[in-house]
């Protein structure tokens, strides 16, 4: 597997540096402002369908021209869309929705909605509307506003609070907006929606400055991570009061997807490295036990027996993530492999049986998922190949053939006979719509609030915009420097009795040498001022176990032979190298208060992300 430890920096590298400008060889540049626009089209005929015959219902049913409520009854697709209408610079219908949620919009109704939906969908489209409108920077600032958005979120945060008072940490999957968790509510829940909740919950706490919000949802990952097996897999579904796992059938799709990329997204966004330490352990392990180039498969947590030779549609987010942290040869491969899918059928089914090569019994539908999409953006940014351009090309005339109807867009119930149910997903407006018109904008050159905006942003799993502002990413944020050296001599850390080892030490099967290792990253730090790195990087240096540094009990704990040859020992160490940390939050908990080199604590690197019934 490639060296992934300069996730952080190739991102933002990827961020805050253009690429060379291209267009795809059978997509003309005048073709590329034709698609974006004809995006831009397919996003208003959506949108104005839902807010003539649906709104303020939740969802629109665009075949009969109808409306539904779906998730709790409080107008989820305008929510949903907010920040899409500010991304494409609609200031007349952005402000009209801002204000008319502002002014109508309550939680305290007797409803009980899933946790995970409620906060990806609601909670973000809330905290990313209001980052946009209270905001000059963005351009889009409302002079009226007066923060009724941040308040909403608020509120509805903490009726959703209730939920995660179990013994584990981890949340129900269900709570009621007005009593709290029932009686009844089921104790499974899967892992996805306990550990998809970290951005928009740290984001709120940011702006709220009440660190409950966050806490929880920390906890809530650290619970689940606590009770990964030897391998460093997690399960699909998990009992929230035990703690015992009720499925353990683990992979990169459905029921744990967005746990790899909010572990990823948590570190981007916060420069938490604690997320970034667990994201790159969880990522290995599913890079050694999961792919089969260019495949996932899911398999057993504890044996890494194959019980599913399986692509579902929402591991297709993956080669997006992989791009983020830096992998691109893998994103490259898998990406082309699930695109055949898409050319295959029109549409990527819920589910393809890589034994048969066909489509999974039961999993023939295509509920207008962005995943795939979004993959190919990224990819698009990240290379400038035109193959992305024509992908996009691709999937604009399926979705115009294949989906479009009277008042919006289709779910597509069978994709190998393309019939249409009369349903739309509010992330068709949030998401699929949004990378798409994204992607073509990008190559037309790119003019718009992520490109080209105030700040680098952070997607969510909901695809909802959240910007790396220093009230944001550097709320504790004391200093950082990049190209450092260290020493383990000169960390003056005194180990514990059980962490005392010999020259070198193994960490969760990975080695790390002792003495002096160069930074990967460049000497000039110049360029990285807007990295959201918490804390003082120092140097790459050997660590502790992820449990040594945080305290927390690991209930399979993986027991690796010592191997003592030394020139497989120092390839290793450029594959699994150590980050050391200085930060405020670890010298107001753990130093000395002395100011000198025993603040310094450390910890060993790998990495992955994304959700089930999302997009």
């Amino acid at each position: 597997m490639k060296d992934l430890n300069l996730v952080p920096t190739f991102l933002w590298c990827l961020l805050l540096f253009p690429l060379h400008k291209a267009v795809a060889n059978g997509v003309t540049p005048e073709e590329t402002k034709q698609l974006r626009d004809e995006v831009r089209e397919m996003f208003y005929h959506a949108f104005d369908g839902y807010m003539e015959h649906a709104f303020p219902l939740d969802e629109l049913r665009p075949l009969t021209c109808e409306g539904e409520d779906t998730l709790g009854g409080y107008a989820l697709t305008l929510i949903d869309s907010l920040d899409t209408l500010a991304l494409l610079g609609d200031r007349e219908r952005f402000t009209a929705s801002v204000e008319w949620i502002g002014k109508n919009l309550r939680f305290d109704i007797n409803k009980t909605v899933s946790i995970f939906e409620t906060t990806i969908r609601v909670l973000g489209g809330l905290l990313s509307a209001h980052l946009i409108a209270s905001d000059y920077a963005t351009g889009m600032r409302i002079p009226s506003y007066d923060n009724e958005l941040l308040d909403l979120a608020e509120d509805l945060a903490r009726r959703l609070l209730p939920a995660f008072d179990t013994p584990t940490g981890i949340p129900f999957g269900s709570v009621n907006l007005k009593y709290g968790v029932d009686e009844h509510e089921s104790k499974i829940t899967s892992t996805a929606g306990g550990g998809t909740l970290t951005l928009e919950f740290g984001v709120l706490s940011r702006l709220t400055n009440d660190p409950i919000f966050e806490q929880v949802t920390k906890n809530a990952v650290r619970g689940l991570w606590a009770r990964r097996s030897k391998l460093n897999l997690v399960g699909a579904h998990i009992n929230v009061f035990t703690g015992a796992w009720t499925q353990k059938d683990a992979g990169i799709g459905t029921s744990i997807d967005s746990f790899y990329e909010y572990l990823l997204k948590a570190y981007l966004l916060f420069g938490d490295e604690e997320y970034l330490f667990i994201f790159q352990e969880a990522y290995s392990a599913a890079m050694h036990y999961l792919y089969n180039d260019p495949w996932y498969v899911e398999v057993n947590m504890d044996s890494a027996a194959i019980v599913w030779p399986l692509f579902n549609s929402l591991q297709a987010f993956w080669p997006g993530l992989q791009v983020l942290a830096g992998d691109i040869d893998p994103a490259i491969r898998t990406h082309t492999a699930f695109f055949s899918v898409w050319k295959r059928y029109g549409f990527t089914p819920e589910g393809f049986n890589l034994a048969t090569l066909s489509v999974q019994h039961g999993q023939k539908s295509y509920p207008l998922r962005p995943e795939l999409i979004e993959s190919t953006y990224w990819l698009y940014k990240a290379t400038r190949n035109p193959r992305y351009l024509d992908a996009g090309r691709d999937i604009v005339a399926s979705l115009q053939y294949g989906a479009r109807c009277p008042c919006g867009y289709c779910h597509i119930s069978d994709v190998e006979f393309h019939k249409r149910e009369d349903h739309m997903e509010s992330f068709f407006l949030a998401e699929t719509v949004k990378y798409l018109w994204l992607l073509f904008d990008l190559a037309v050159g790119p003019d718009n609030l992520v490109e080209n905006g105030p700040y680098k942003y952070i997607f969510s799993t909901e695809g909802h915009l959240l910007p790396a502002t220093p009230q944001i990413s550097l709320l504790q944020e004391h200093c950082s420097y990049f190209g450092a050296y260290c020493n383990r001599d000169s960390l003056k850390e005194e180990p514990n009795a059980s962490d005392k080892s010999a020259d070198s030490q193994e960490t969760n099967g990975s080695r790390v040498s002792d003495g002096w290792v160069r930074t990967r990253f460049p000497l000039d730090s110049s360029s990285f001022k807007a990295s959201p790195v918490s804390g003082l990087i120092k140097g790459l240096c050997p660590g502790l176990t992820h449990a040594q540094k945080y305290g927390i009990s690991y209930l399979a704990s993986v027991d690796t032979p010592h191997e003592d040859n030394s020139a497989k020992q120092k390839d290793i160490v450029v594959k699994s190298q150590a980050i050391v940390v200085v930060s405020d939050q670890i010298s107001n908990q753990s130093l000395s208060g002395d100011g000198n080199d025993n603040n310094v604590k450390e910890s060993t690197e790998r990495e992955p992300e994304s959700d089930p019934s999302q997009s």
